[in-house]
């Protein structure tokens, strides 16, 4: 491979203020080098010529060399120019470099100390300079310094152009901001085989016929929803993308080399450089591992400028603010290829995700409404609700405590029996149904969706990457090295390449395992307190002398209990966010996108427990373990089990299941998210004050740059917290829809609000993350699915067990008479004598207890005068017969209807399965013209060297010779070029 000389020869000494070299370059430190504004790249891959469309360009070295000394310091406390920084604020001092990457650090500077003695101290101190004492600090701070030294170095090594504040102050803040050049750019394009636009575009056939129409009327409806992002050139045409190569320059489109490569894909060019650069000689790998150990405070990518104001110029950040960012623009679409310019694929997949979800919670909210209202409408004509209202149905019911509680009439529990009937009706049965297909269907339209995002989005084909290890695995690994080279021989094998094993994380494999089941015994230990907290409390209300009080026991008992668990919850999930972060760093997983997949499954887990297991004990074990009148189940042998309300668990259920949802996503989904982040800012902001010494700075500039503007943001910790709290919702919608129609409705409202407020974090609140290219939402999908299908199984069990669809059901068509509903409540109560009842059990000061013979319960058990007294009857076994066949031929019927859907739906659209076919064929086409274009160029000038060499001109012979030869080289025939794009 040919390699191209500088114009000039490289040297070791380095530029000063005047211009002129030092005698002695190898004396000059890289402190006093590094402390200048900019520093130019010393390697020879940056001082080659780059070839463009067949010529080649030589760097200006001389104009590099020339701007580092108008712009560079000596030292940071010497100067004679002034710190003007750049107009807009996203550039070098020159206006004309990008920042593409910025590191901040805090620096304490260490200022000169004199022994006491005779004539030092106070003579040679400078006048206004203060002898600050830091004792064992200034070995740490040395020690950082020369890692960042080092790691600069090393990064002008690799061909990074960068710019330093000068350090006035003793101690403070300081920026180091990164520009990647043109040849760098090329040169890290190709290495990470990032798709790049070629010259060819062709249009996108769109689909005729009838689906073409309805997408006209559908775009024309929808125009006051689109949001005013300008598109950039027709909509109907597309560039083919090829991974950037740099000897086939040619074939991209290339108008400006400053424009070529955005401003995302520059940073993530910068960062996988900042992340495999290393200071060996002080064991740190790549910038993770100076930030862990503080010698950097943060690493990211600048904002295109500020999103307010009327008078700057309009840039992305701008635009995603006001037509994305605001809650004033709810109603608009999301301008999902904005989002995933500006933020990455990774971000634009969340936030297209979440639109889709947002969509589809329409039509569940529209048939969740009718639902609810078909048991508003039908509340009248509910006959079983009808007969427990009606007073002259003398049910006298058992006592519902010792003692101090009385017989009770069935008619003074009407209302809850109402209520019962909006959530426990046929419709829910249907509804359930419907919301299983509609969790298959949404799906299976986001993977279609998913699939189109990667055609337009260049995605497809994209392979995976190979990611650094993380600083704590390399750490942890250095650790083993140095351990095993102290105990190792002489005949080990030095040259094996060593790596974390099993056995080296089995100690955070153990830890994971106790505290993962300890975390579960405790969301378990809190549900039981709350068990108790209601049957304690429900107990000393009924001794109360206030009838009132008496008479709402179970109204209070379920209000605050539930408000109990939702605070229990809250709490909780803040823990088991901690507990799964830290039991995922004790794993010390190798790479980033092992540890988010750990630490997603774990934080899952914990949250999922923890969210729905005051819901499951209410649905599946509230009432089931109460025992019968004369033999109760007892708590602490004097409390007993609670029991549920006449008209069933359900009512409560839903209760429980609206509150949960709705204060989750009202306290930790909005308050919280606005809230901690703002506390947090606010912190670091008085942090900042208070360690920062209150001196002048004259050159200080007046105005905060936008890197200065971006560090008082909030850093970008992931999207695991926005795809949880998005899940655990989706798990609210989908597990116990059967007992709360309205759910999705509620999702959706906070939905609307949750995009936007997602939207106006990432833009106002966040620093820019770096662009992540990701062509699904990874392990998100799979616990998508498995809620999907666990819902199936959930809601069969909450229909066939908590509700009184299968009983009722039974009773008209095998135990009714006329085939209707009358006589229902008095076939599910069984008789109890009460003369039977334990002694100093029975009521205290009774009104009418010598005429009550026999009172009423809840089950299905025989008679007091049957032979079999209290035990199940012949109705239980057939009802809980029916229950299971109804869970058995749910499941199934769902599971086929969903699988008949998912078979009905392709995975990948039609016309985009047909558009990756063209495109792979337009590209072979495209490569063979160019390379034939690239043909008859060459011979064109062989033709016109020939014509030269026959007028006996020298250079002519020369050239013509160089061009024959390049002919008759194998790599050069056009049957070469054919059969290596064919490879390609």
């Amino acid at each position: 491979m040919e390699t191209h000389k500088p114009d000039f020869p490289l040297t070791s000494s380095h530029p000063t203020l005047n211009g002129q070299k030092k005698a002695k370059p190898a004396r000059v430190s890289f402190s006093a080098y590094n402390s200048k504004y900019l520093t130019v790249p010393q390697n020879r891959a940056s001082l080659h010529s780059s070839k463009i469309n067949g010529a080649f360009e030589t760097s200006s070295c001389i104009e590099s060399f020339s701007s580092s000394i108008i712009n560079n310091y000596l030292d940071g406390t010497q100067g004679g120019a002034t710190d003007k920084a750049s107009p807009s604020g996203m550039h070098f001092r020159d206006s004309k470099r990008k920042v593409d990457y910025v590191l901040a650090y805090h620096y304490r500077k260490r200022l000169a100390q004199h022994p006491p003695g005779a004539g030092s101290p106070e003579q040679t101190r400078p006048l206004g300079v203060e002898v600050i004492e830091l004792g064992p600090l200034d070995a740490v701070e040395e020690e950082k310094r020369l890692q960042r030294e080092e790691y600069e170095r090393n990064l002008v090594e690799a061909g990074l152009e960068i710019e330093k504040d000068p350090e006035n102050k003793s101690q403070g803040l300081s920026f180091v901001r990164i520009h990647a050049p043109w040849q760098v750019l090329t040169r890290e394009a190709e290495l990470l085989k990032i798709k790049m636009p070629t010259k060819k575009m062709y249009e996108i056939t769109e689909e005729g016929g009838i689906l073409k129409k309805f997408n006209e009327i559908w775009c024309k409806l929808t125009e006051p929803l689109q949001p005013q992002v300008p598109q950039e050139g027709n909509t109907n045409m597309k560039n083919l993308f090829y991974p950037f190569s740099r000897e086939k320059l040619y074939l991209y489109n290339i108008k400006d080399k400053d424009t070529f490569f955005d401003n995302a894909t520059r940073s993530r060019i910068v960062r996988e450089i900042l992340k495999r650069t290393s200071s060996k000689s002080r064991n740190s790998m790549g910038i993770g591992t100076l930030i862990a150990n503080n010698v950097y405070d943060a690493a990211y990518p600048l904002h295109d400028g500020e999103y307010e104001g009327q008078n700057d110029c309009m840039n992305e950040r701008k635009l995603l603010y006001r037509e994305w960012a605001r809650y004033g623009v709810f109603y608009k679409f999301q301008p999902i290829d904005l989002i995933r310019k500006y933020f990455g694929e990774k971000i634009g997949l969340y936030f297209a995700w979440l639109g889709l979800y947002t969509e589809f919670l329409i039509p569940s909210s529209v048939v969740g409404i009718i639902v609810f209202l078909y048991g508003c409408i039908t509340i009248e004509s509910d006959i079983p609700s009808k007969e427990m209202c009606d007073q002259r149905n003398a049910f006298t019911m058992c006592p519902l405590c010792e003692k101090f509680c009385d017989y009770w009439n069935l008619s003074s529990a009407c209302a809850t029996a109402r209520a019962s009937h909006l959530f426990d009706n046929p419709a829910t049965v249907f509804f359930s149904i419907f919301m299983a297909l509609w969790a298959t269907m949404f799906l299976e339209q986001w993977k279609r969706l998913q699939m189109r995002l990667s055609y337009f989005w260049d995605l497809t084909g994209l392979e995976e990457e190979e990611e650094h290890p993380r600083p704590e695995y390399e750490t942890k690994l250095l650790q083993k090295k140095l351990k095993n080279k102290n105990i190792a021989t002489e005949n080990s094998n030095e040259n094996e390449k060593e790596k974390l094993t099993w056995n080296d994380r089995m100690p955070g494999y153990a830890a994971n395992f106790g505290l993962i089941l300890f975390m579960i015994m405790l969301t378990f230990s809190a549900v039981f307190g709350v068990i108790v907290y209601r049957i304690t409390t429900a107990a000393a209300l009924s001794f109360s002398t206030n009838e009132t009080t008496r008479s709402n026991v179970r109204v209070t008992v379920t209000a605050t209990a539930v408000i109990i668990n939702l605070v229990v919850i809250l709490i909780l999930d803040e823990i088991y966010g901690v507990v799964a972060k830290w039991l995922t760093e004790i794993e010390v997983p190798k790479t980033e996108k092992n540890f988010e997949e750990r630490l997603i499954l774990k934080a899952f887990l914990l949250k999922f427990v923890n969210s729905y297991a005051p819901i499951f004990y209410v649905a599946f074990f509230k009432g089931r373990f109460v025992g019968r009148p004369g033999r109760y189940v007892y708590v602490f042998d004097s409390y007993r089990m609670e029991e549920c309300a006449p008209g069933g668990c359900l009512m409560e259920l839903c209760i429980q299941l609206s509150i949960i949802m709705l204060g989750k996503q009202l306290i930790q989904n909005n308050l919280f998210e606005i809230g901690i982040p703002k506390l947090k800012k606010l912190f670091r902001k008085l942090k900042d004050e208070r360690t920062e010494l209150k001196e002048t700075d004259t050159n200080q500039s007046k105005n905060p740059q936008q890197w200065d503007l971006d560090y008082t943001l909030e850093p970008f910790t992931g999207l695991t917290p926005e795809y949880m709290e998005m899940i655990i919702q989706f798990g609210f919608v989908t597990l116990f829809v059967a007992s709360f129609p309205l759910a999705p409705l509620f999702a959706l409202l906070n939905n609307i609000i949750e995009v936007r407020l997602d939207a106006k974090k990432f833009v106002t609140e966040l620093r820019r993350p770096d662009t992540v290219r990701e062509k699904d939402i990874g392990i998100w999908y799979n616990i998508l699915s498995c809620i999907g299908k666990l819902s199936v199984i959930i809601n069969a069990f909450v229909i066939a067990v908590t509700s009184d669809f299968i009983p009722r059901l039974m009773y008209q068509y095998a135990y009714s008479q006329n085939g209707t509903m009358h006589g229902f409540i008095n076939h599910t109560l069984s008789y109890f004598n009460v003369s039977h009842l334990k002694a100093g059990t029975q009521p205290e000061n009774s009104p009418f207890a010598q005429d009550v013979l026999f009172c009423r319960f809840k089950d299905y058990r025989e008679p007091p005068w049957s032979p079999n007294q209290y035990e199940f009857s012949k109705q239980y076994w057939t009802v809980l017969s029916a229950r299971l066949a109804f869970v058995i031929l749910f499941q199934n019927l769902v599971m086929f209807l969903s699988v008949l859907v998912d078979w009905m739906i392709p995975d990948i659209p039609k016309d985009i399965s047909e558009q990756i076919k063209k495109e792979k064929s337009m590209l072979v086409d495209f490569f063979l013209n160019e390379e034939h274009e690239k043909l008859k160029l060459i011979e064109s000038f062989i033709a016109r060297d020939k014509e030269k060499n026959k007028s006996g001109t020298k250079g002519g012979k020369i050239r013509a010779a160089s061009f024959s030869q390049f002919n008759r080289s194998p790599k050069g025939s056009f049957a070469s070029f054919s059969s290596q794009h064919t490879e390609v």
